[in-house]
């Protein structure tokens, strides 16, 4: 069994394994059972009632979170001609074409979200094996296949906090909500946030207890089970 160090669990001892706590408490304890000398990043995991061998109902969707993830960002863009010149006074760290299909090709993996224009599809395709095992290919589902025209807004949107969200292959569904330098009020506003969107992406052939299990945590900190009933109502920020 590993062998936690003090302050983990000086941290356990704040949370109470047997207590669903609401948004509002979570996101206390969240603050309080912080420890790492680093800005932790806080999370949420969700267990869904969904059959995820249903293609029908898979939960799949993108939201704006309103205070951002307080992450940086590395966008790069597969496109070329004028969308690649829009896409670089856009913003985006890395564009190209032909010549970065090969890098990436050549184990060249230094960004966290890749988007691409309609005409590069083809060529990027290939890039399947590599791209795809990281949550990286360009899709249009998460809306990261996109017109050189809408190339500004997206850039923008991922710059300020654009989260992708999916079922895995176990029906969970783990994403981030924001650092724990966040606020009270900024965390719990994410929080809803990120309901609210899980809520809106409920498939029409799920069945049964959408949501079974939510959970919240820190980097290195304890999990904090929410209650489902509190938190989705959406509880508002004071």
């Amino acid at each position: 069994m590993q062998k936690r160090g003090k302050k983990y669990t000086d941290a356990v001892k704040l949370v109470d394994e047997n207590k669903a706590y609401s948004p509002r408490e979570a996101v206390e304890l969240i603050k309080k059972t912080a420890y790492s000398k680093f800005d932790g990043t806080v999370e949420m995991h969700f267990k869904m009632g969904v059959d995820v061998k249903q293609a029908d109902q898979m939960v799949r969707a993108v939201t704006l979170l309103p205070h951002g993830t307080g992450k940086k960002v590395r966008i790069a863009v597969f496109a070329e001609g004028e969308a690649e010149r829009i896409a670089k006074e856009a913003g985006a760290d890395i564009v190209g074409a032909d010549d970065l299909i090969k890098q990436v090709e050549g184990g060249f993996l230094e960004f966290d979200v890749a988007v691409a224009i309609p005409q590069m599809m083809a060529k990027v395709g290939r890039l399947g094996k590599v791209l795809g095992t990281r949550g990286l290919m360009p899709n249009p589902k998460a809306g990261t296949v996109v017109t050189q025209d809408q190339l500004p807004r997206l850039i923008k949107e991922l710059r300020q906090g654009r989260v992708e969200f999916r079922t895995d292959k176990t029906a969970g569904i783990h994403t981030i909500i924001g650092k724990t330098s966040f606020s009270e009020a900024q965390l719990l506003d994410n929080m809803n946030g990120m309901l609210d969107a899980i809520q809106r992406a409920k498939p029409s052939a799920a069945k049964g207890a959408y949501v079974k299990k939510i959970v919240v945590s820190s980097t290195m900190g304890p999990g904090i089970k929410l209650d489902l009933n509190q938190a989705l109502k959406l509880e508002e920020p004071a």
